[in-house]
């Protein structure tokens, strides 16, 4: 063999004795065949065989059976990103003429996905109340085939009442989907409520570092799978095994991340509720938080995510304390090592429920640093939000 071809065929090594910890990452987009008959037989291979890198290769594999394993499924598929996830099953089992349900507290892109995507190619959308339970009946017609829940919302934090809407649902014969992110299969599995498609936006707590964009999709019936990696395959949607590999380092500590996030964030969260600037903290372990009793009866535990709703008149002062913030970065995600607060704007996107509260809105997620680290920084930032309260005259109305 000349040396060109020597460079370009690997030599076969000896792995006997050797057995890693780690996931191994498997690259590849071309996969070969033994023979000429395994290969014109590779159809048969389906979904769960090897043909082509781009549908998967054994890293991803494996963190889709990690995947399953936690949401108690049969399968999972990996997408791009939380809301490529989404939408790959609404592009799925949506036609022209069908209609899908909303929560109003869904995250904002999966309403504009709606509206810019499926509408104009003639399937509707409904926004609904998320609290609205059981008497989500009314808003059942022929046409609807999807009811969508995010059960917190990520900004909002309404606790959905998932086994009375999936019971309407079921009784019609209509799909249902959960964004689960904010809880993660180890504080809620919305497949063991009956719910069809569990979707997680790996990307937040399953990767848990901030750097790597995912989604994943959990069935517990195989032919809900069968035909969204149809979809998925037509359309050439694939991930890197790189990014599984940091999905699978970061899965690995996400138990022991989630225990100490939703300790230290639900005893911030009360803490601030007995702050003089603070209108309202909105955290599903709260009583007084939208579908607090849902949360009680579902979930095992909560996550490191809330957000807080401070008196009308601190605009100005808030944005000059967040800007001068120590430990605390300044981010619209969530998830991560690093602890994030950033103001955000229901108001601007409701559209079933009046967004009734007048006063800036901030979403907290705790991350790892040391707790005094952390509340240093937010009771800087809610000292000036007070000051700047008492010296409006929103206040003194």
């Amino acid at each position: 063999m000349k040396d060109q071809t020597v460079c370009v065929h690997h030599p076969e090594v000896s792995e006997a004795g050797f057995r890693s910890l780690t996931v191994p990452t498997h690259r590849a987009s071309t996969i070969v065949y033994d023979d000429m008959t395994s290969f014109k037989a590779r159809g048969s291979r389906g979904f769960d065989g090897y043909t082509y890198g781009l549908h998967g290769t054994p890293t991803t594999r494996r963190l889709e059976a990690q995947i399953t394993q936690l949401h108690g499924g049969v399968r999972s598929i990996l997408t791009p990103s939380g809301q490529a996830a989404i939408t790959a099953i609404m592009l799925t089992f949506l036609m022209p003429g069908d209609r899908v349900l909303i929560p109003d507290n869904a995250y904002g892109p999966v309403r504009f996905f709606c509206s810019d995507y499926l509408e104009p190619r003639d399937i509707a959308y409904t926004v609904y109340d998320p609290t609205i339970g059981a008497g989500i009946e009314a808003l059942i017609t022929p046409e609807v085939k999807l009811i969508w829940l995010e059960s917190p919302g990520s900004g909002t934090m309404e606790v959905q009442d998932i086994p009375a809407i999936v019971a309407v649902a079921k009784a019609h014969g209509i799909l249902t989907g959960c964004d689960n992110t904010w809880a993660t299969p180890l504080c809620f599995k919305p497949l063991a409520h009956g719910v069809d498609f569990a979707v997680e936006a790996l990307t937040k707590y399953i990767g848990g570092h901030s750097d790597l964009l995912m989604g994943s999709i959990t069935v517990s019936d195989i032919e809900l799978r069968q035909k969204i990696k149809l979809v998925i395959r037509d359309l050439g949607i694939g991930v890197s095994p790189d990014e599984a590999a940091l999905a699978l380092r970061g899965i690995e500590t996400m138990a022991v991340r989630i225990a100490h996030v939703g300790r230290v964030a639900l005893e911030f969260a009360n803490r601030l509720s007995a702050f003089p600037a603070v209108t309202r903290v909105l955290h599903p372990a709260l009583p007084g938080t939208p579908g607090h009793e849902f949360w009680k009866r579902d979930f095992t535990g909560a996550t490191g995510v809330f957000t807080v709703l401070l008196n009308p008149g601190t605009e100005a002062a808030l944005e000059q304390a967040l800007s001068a913030m120590k430990t605390f970065a300044i981010g619209a995600s969530w998830g991560g090592t690093r602890s994030l607060m950033a103001p955000i704007s229901p108001a601007g996107e409701r559209s079933a429920v009046l967004w009734e509260h007048r006063g800036p809105v901030v979403r907290i997620s705790i991350g790892l640093e040391a707790e005094g680290d952390l509340w240093a920084d937010v009771e800087k930032v809610f000292s000036a939000a007070l000051s700047a309260s008492l010296k409006s005259p929103a206040y003194s109305d």
